[in-house]
């Protein structure tokens, strides 16, 4: 015992300590159940190794959009002006 710590302040200490080391073993264990464990749900479906392809069989079709002559020169002169091309 501490000979100038009161007897309430060394009870409050050890109390203090004990919920503290409670505390952080809690955390590490909810841890290490949240990475090792199972996935959520009911573990019916795999898990992706990777984003599926967005075009293809698979997946919705190609958008394309024809421009016409004008529209083609005054997206051709926007992308001059923003690269600093500008030309009369």
């Amino acid at each position: 015992m501490l000979p100038s710590v009161p007897l309430l302040q060394q009870i409050g200490l050890a109390i203090l300590l004990t919920v503290t080391v409670g505390w952080a073993v809690s955390q590490a264990r909810l841890v290490r159940r949240h990475r090792f464990g199972s996935p959520a749900g009911n573990g019916t479906r795999p898990l992706l190794r990777a984003v599926p392809r967005q075009t293809g069989p698979a997946g919705p079709p190609s958008e394309r959009v024809e421009l016409s002559a004008a529209e083609r020169e005054a997206f051709a002169g926007l992308v001059r002006q923003l690269d600093g091309n500008e030309r009369p």
